[in-house]
């Protein structure tokens, strides 16, 4: 992985502190780099703790000489260990952040009150290195010798703080409603990152037996992904229960999204807790994953402009200055590459090895891994800045031409989910072609992707092409960042667009594949005959086909089993997905004999017998671990700033 600009630049801002005398170990260090000596924790002359690397801990005071034999605040500037603290968040790519940052404060400044000094709790450093090794084994570095759990860390029953408490505690604190306003009460005004958490945890409390609240990973600067959920049974996928998700905020400035999935979600809630028997129904057989905001960094820089003040640009980006919607491995490439070649399959194509060489965000990394952990079946991404629903391809078919139609295999299905919304948006229905999205009026509020304008790398056509999701985009409006009185008429002209939508999850086809013992049989492939993309079977042997009205020739295949084909039809006003159900043979012991037609060359993260392996979502190891006898590529930079070379940081 070659150095980025700003950790270059992070970088060489630290090497100014290291020019300092070089204090950062007294005695001196020993052969490896490391400090020696543990500081007591008891008596000390509490001192302000004024640097900058720590200026978020949850503490104002330290003491020296520290635990690392550090005794004075220069010595900890000057340190590697403090360089360390300071760049790791680039390191790593924004993974654990700002946990490690925190918890190697507590270490390197300890914190000091009332004239004692406060060792931090092990168990909290065990969970976070469990989590965390991972991300320093993608880059070959050894888990850093001062947060060593056993030896800078104190048990519960001895006494100690948790340095992490802060970041929990933001997001725990309960606010009231207001006076008098029954719980029903929506509060439609904008949320900042802290207050959408606390929404969402209160709502889910509300209606615990049927919603919770879970991260799917962080933002680059440390801010929790957080989901709220809706089912009749919380965290456990039910069988032949579609999952559908929606997510909001993918660019940070644009917030219709994220304010109308935390209105969504608390609709949700007080109706089924009033009996509302439509969303009741929809709960009790569906599986919903609401994503407010993807790129909470994001939307932190837009807010401080303001509603009204916000540019177009200014917080579309997360905190690396990269585009999320931009950022997913472009398989749409390769699906054209491969969609002229026949014989050969164009669905669940692998990411290719190269792409983890590019800078990939850890909120795209965190997307990746929940679509590859819930078997999703239909999905919406919502953003701002026009009034239309679009649908992939995004990426032309013919990379330079800048608008063509790119039409997927199930253009059909595509365009009635877009119909779902657009069809029952107030606005994208009006007749004015001056209004918002008038220029799509004449194509009903729905465009392909490419047709309108091209672009790489995107969210849905990676859904698509990557797993058995279908994605659409949802324009909401022109005024990216809508000031606090245009949030409730939003509301208004969203709220049944977005229920007709979750429910579009039941059109098609459902069914269970097993063999005929009643096994389950995962991995199956579903084939529809005129319709050149595959969706597979859940680990249970579930799967759901969305198909548009018709009659269908459905083929259902795995390794090891005889084919078995059925025709269905599905009535133009059918709304429940038709139960079909599969009864696989084995083979006998001659030849195995495949589908005849499509086919496909086996990807590297497919075994031989046709079972996907796990697929890595970060650099394989093997490519990152330099040759015999060098150095990482990150160990000439902390060389070249400490005359102690920190050799602690190597892993062989």
């Amino acid at each position: 992985m070659p150095p980025t600009p700003l950790l270059l630049a992070a970088l060489s801002a630290l090497a100014t502190l290291a020019s300092a005398a070089h204090l950062s170990c007294s005695p001196g260090p020993d052969p490896s780099g490391k400090c020696q000596g543990l500081a007591s924790t008891h008596n000390a002359t509490c001192v302000d703790l004024h640097l900058r690397t720590c200026a978020d801990a949850a503490y104002n005071y330290t003491s020296f000489p520290t635990p690392l034999e550090h005794r004075s605040r220069e010595a900890v500037e000057a340190s590697p260990e403090y360089m360390l603290l300071g760049v790791l968040h680039f390191l790593l790519e924004g993974q654990c952040n700002p946990d490690l940052r925190l918890l190697g404060c507590s270490v390197l400044v300890p914190r000091c009150e009332g004239g004692h000094t406060q060792r931090p709790c092990r168990h909290v450093c065990e969970g976070l290195q469990e989590a965390c090794q991972p991300a320093f084994d993608a880059i070959d570095m050894a888990w850093p010798y001062f947060l060593d759990c056993a030896q800078y860390f104190t048990p519960e029953e001895e006494g100690c703080y948790d340095p992490l408490e802060q970041l929990r505690g933001e997001l725990d604190a309960e606010e009231a409603l207001p006076s008098g306003l029954p719980p029903t009460f929506i509060r439609f005004a904008h949320h900042s990152y802290a207050q959408m958490v606390r929404v969402l945890k209160r709502t889910a409390t509300r209606c615990s037996q049927v919603a919770r609240t879970y991260s799917i990973g962080r933002s680059f600067e440390g801010k929790d992904l957080v989901v709220i959920e809706f089912s009749s049974r919380p965290g456990q996928h039910e069988l032949m229960e579609p999952e559908v998700k929606l997510i909001g905020n993918i660019h940070g400035n644009e917030v219709a999204g994220r304010e109308m999935l935390i209105y969504l979600a608390q609709y949700l809630c007080s109706e089924y807790l009033l009996g509302n028997p439509r969303i009741q129904r929809l709960l009790n057989t569906t599986r919903i994953h609401l994503l407010p905001s993807m790129n909470p960094d994001g939307y932190e820089v837009a807010a401080a402009e303001g509603a009204g003040y916000n540019g177009w640009t200014s917080g579309r980006q997360n905190a690396q200055n990269l585009d999320l919607n931009r950022n997913f491995p472009d398989l749409t490439s390769e699906y054209y590459r491969l969609a002229s070649t026949r014989g050969v399959r164009t669905d669940h194509l692998p990411i290719s090895q190269y792409y983890w060489w590019g800078k990939v965000a850890p909120e795209t990394k965190a997307i990746m891994k929940w679509i590859q952990a819930v078997p999703f079946v239909l999905s919406a991404s919502l953003h701002g800045g026009d009034l239309v629903v679009s649908y992939p391809f995004d990426f032309s078919k013919h990379p330079h031409e800048e608008k063509m139609f790119s039409p997927t295999p199930d253009e059909k299905m595509f365009k009635l989910l877009a119909r779902a919304y657009a069809d029952v948006h107030p606005m994208m229905m009006d007749r004015s072609e001056n209004r918002c999205g008038g220029n799509f009026l004449k194509r009903g509020s729905i465009i392909n992707g490419a047709d309108w304008y091209s672009f790489t790398g995107g969210m849905s056509d990676f859904n698509y092409l990557h797993t058995n999701c279908f994605e659409i985009t949802v324009e909401l409006g022109c005024v990216k960042f809508p000031p606090e009185e245009a949030l409730y008429g939003l509301w208004q002209h969203n709220k049944e667009p977005l229920l007709n939508f979750l429910e579009m999850v039941h059109r098609g086809i459902k069914g269970v594949v097993m063999d005929k013992y009643g096994k389950p049989v995962k991995n199956a492939r579903i084939l529809v005959k005129g319709i050149r993309h595959d969706i597979t079977t859940a680990p249970d042997g579930d799967y759901w086909r969305l198909l548009p009205p018709g009659s269908h020739i459905v083929i259902a295949q795995a390794p090891g089993y005889s084919k078995v084909m059925k025709r269905v039809t599905i009535p133009l006003r059918m709304r429940r997905a038709g139960r079909v159900d599969f009864i696989l043979q084995p083979l006998g012991t001659g030849p195995k004999n495949f589908l005849p037609g499509p086919s496909r060359a086996l990807p590297r993260s497919q075994d031989p017998h046709g079972e996907p392996a796990p697929l890595d979502f970060e650099p394989p190891r093997a490519r990152r671990q330099p040759a015999t006898g060098s150095k990482p590529w990150w160990w000439s930079y902390f060389t070249s700033l400490t005359p102690y070379k920190p050799r602690w940081l190597l892993k062989y």
